[in-house]
């Protein structure tokens, strides 16, 4: 067993516009992100099925042919690899949930996060 606390555990610079917070355990992890108004996640995909929860602002998503709009209180489950990007429509800060775990973010291996524009 082990016990976190949000404000303890350290914030990463993704990039200029995208910070995180990390906790993990073997088979699922989560993470606080917080994407600031106009960024870009670029089209990614992953093996891990991926769950987000968005506590403030709105996030546009684009998968699978269809756009869908994250706001406060919102749900989205994405299916392991399905193509997705992101813009931030304002600030945006919420939580995704991964499993397996996202190995590359955890080794900082994610260069499609730490080079994008926007």
């Amino acid at each position: 067993m082990q016990l976190f606390n949000w404000g303890t555990v350290k914030e990463e610079v993704v990039n200029p516009k995208m910070r995180r917070r990390i906790i993990s355990g073997e088979k699922a992890m989560v993470a606080e992100i917080t994407i600031d108004q106009g960024a870009i996640v670029p089209l990614h995909q992953h093996e891990s099925e991926q769950i987000s929860y968005a506590l403030e602002g709105a996030l546009r998503l684009e998968l699978q042919g269809q756009e869908v709009v994250l706001r406060p209180g919102d749900v989205l489950v994405i299916p392991s690899n399905v193509p997705h990007s992101a813009v931030a429509l304002e600030d945006y800060r919420g939580y995704d949930i991964f499993s397996p775990i996202r190995i590359d973010w955890l080794t900082g291996k994610d260069d499609y996060l730490r080079q994008a524009k926007g």
